[in-house]
């Protein structure tokens, strides 16, 4: 059946349906956490109008009995239950399920839960931003019209970007409701031609032929992106710096597949230029550039510092949003004089207590007032120093002394001073390192081991470490210990490497 997640892959792109459909396995992994999280904000918000009956029902297998839901959604609305959570319903050939459906004095509204975050905020409630959700939401209302219900109202529930939590979760001011009938009503005058359109597809045999185009990120990533791109080479026009995925698209209908393809006149930026000129080369490096930079802003005690940092969908602890950064973790490798030994001090929370305080405590006994404090991506590690200063009034003063003597190593790079070919045209330190040091395996993120290899996987094991056994929290600890080491020291070698270079 059409369900409503294939319905939107369809208004997204045709082709991503009937690859979704017949041919999933070339998809890029799945992101678990992802689903995850929109499990618990789904479960959570089911008791947004009181209480409720979950129609959910699974088979032997693990798998949703579509039947069996569909029928005990009928015994719910003859029964009177005012909210049904996952309530089903199928229709010729299509089929939904509503996150919650609440009873109103003459119908029923819809309310589609999303895992997003929503405000009062205008510039955050565009059209733009809240179109791609009118359609599962349309056609949510489209197969209950069909089924003969009186839908009285459509609305969208996102977690509130600018709630904060008190001692305990408040459930109202946790979500953000916005009404949707505008653009569910304009989605509503098409709907039924797209739905016949995405049912064609689903009978076709033949994977639909549509090249790359802006439907490709638009208005999410496609999960088939890489297998639409087909066997490019490398350094191709998808690795131009600072260029529109529009705009590379536009290059690579053009024939213009390779840097190679591209001419002088194709570069729109400095980086792009440089891009181009060591395409055979291999690297440029602006030596002065370099000498200039290490001079005006490194000087000793010198010190390397990075943040890991865990968000909360359903913030846990005072004084948080949904989504915050909570840092839980640094590493700081440090140098006291020229010439002199390089030392490290760390900070990791135990995934149970909020870890700011300590960290924030531990860090002003770290760093010294006025020393010269060295980050990759310098907006990331200021946020988090901001944000801790506001938190802790009492700390304020030498937080934002280390804020204000941040020296961000990723500026050389970005100003094009030294670029590789091998960066792909990104400066994230993840492709900045191993362009640097392609034999290092001392610096080969992947030789780590633990299951922490990045910092989406940081992310994903702090929070689970409270119900690990303890010789797997042990293990899961030095496993992040080991990753954000790694980083810091990453950093040291990047500094050394700038000094070498630049002589």
């Amino acid at each position: 059946m059409l369900s409503k997640s294939r319905y939107t892959t369809y208004c997204q792109c045709p082709k991503a349906l009937w690859l979704k459909t017949f041919k999933p396995e070339v998809a890029a992994p799945a992101d678990e956490t992802r689903f995850e999280i929109g499990n618990q904000v789904g479960d959570l918000a089911m008791g947004l109008f009181g209480d409720f009956v979950e129609v959910t029902i699974n088979k032997e297998d693990g798998l949703p009995d579509l039947p069996a839901m569909i029928d005990k959604t009928t015994q719910c609305i003859a029964d009177g239950i005012e909210n049904i959570a996952e309530a089903s319903f199928s229709w010729n050939g299509n089929y939904c399920a509503v996150d919650i459906l609440h009873k109103t004095a003459d119908g029923w509204a819809i309310y589609e839960v999303k895992s997003s975050t929503g405000s009062d905020d205008p510039k955050k409630n565009t059209r733009g931003i809240l179109q791609k959700y009118a359609y599962d939401i349309a056609y949510q209302k489209y197969v209950l019209d069909n089924c003969g219900l009186h839908v009285t109202g459509t609305y969208l529930v996102r977690l509130n970007s600018a709630y904060v939590r008190g001692e305990q979760l408040d459930m109202k001011r946790l979500f953000h409701i916005t009404d949707m009938a505008e653009l569910v009503a304009e989605e509503y005058e098409v709907i039924a031609a797209k739905v016949k359109a995405a049912q064609a597809i689903l009978g076709e045999k033949d994977e639909p032929a549509l090249a790359i185009g802006p439907q490709c990120k638009k208005p999410y990533t496609c999960g088939f992106l890489d297998y639409c791109r087909g066997e490019l080479p490398e350094n191709s026009v998808f690795d131009l710096y600072g260029t529109t995925f529009a705009k590379k698209v536009e290059l690579f209908k053009a024939g213009k597949v390779s840097l190679s393809d591209l001419e002088p006149d194709d570069a729109r930026n400095l980086i792009q230029e440089i891009q181009l000129s060591t395409y055979l080369v291999g690297e440029e490096i602006d030596k002065g550039g370099i000498a200039e930079f290490l001079k005006e802003n490194i000087r000793y005690p010198l010190y390397f510092l990075d943040f890991e940092t865990v968000q909360y969908a359903i913030p846990i602890f005072k004084d948080s949003k949904p989504y915050q950064q909570i840092p839980f973790q640094y590493s700081l490798h440090y140098i006291d004089a020229e010439g002199g030994e390089l030392k490290h001090k760390e900070f990791l929370g135990d995934g149970v207590h909020d870890p700011r305080r300590a960290l924030a405590e531990q860090l002003v006994a770290d760093i010294p007032l006025g020393a010269c404090t060295t980050v990759y991506n310098k907006t990331f590690e200021c946020g988090r120093l901001k944000e801790l200063a506001q938190l802790y009034p009492d700390l304020a003063a030498h937080l934002l002394d280390i804020h204000d003597h941040i020296v961000d190593f990723l500026v050389p790079f970005r100003k094009g001073y030294f670029y590789k070919e091998t960066m792909r045209g990104s400066f994230s330190i993840k492709k900045v390192l191993p362009a640097l040091f392609p034999d290092d395996q001392e610096l080969d993120y992947h030789n780590l081991k633990g299951g922490v290899q990045n910092g989406n996987d940081a992310m994903t094991v702090y929070p689970k470490m409270a119900e690990m056994t303890p010789d797997k929290r042990a293990e899961t600890r030095q496993a992040l210990l080991d990753y954000c080491g790694l980083d810091t020291y990453a950093m040291v070698k990047i500094w050394e490497k700038l000094m070498e270079v630049s002589e």
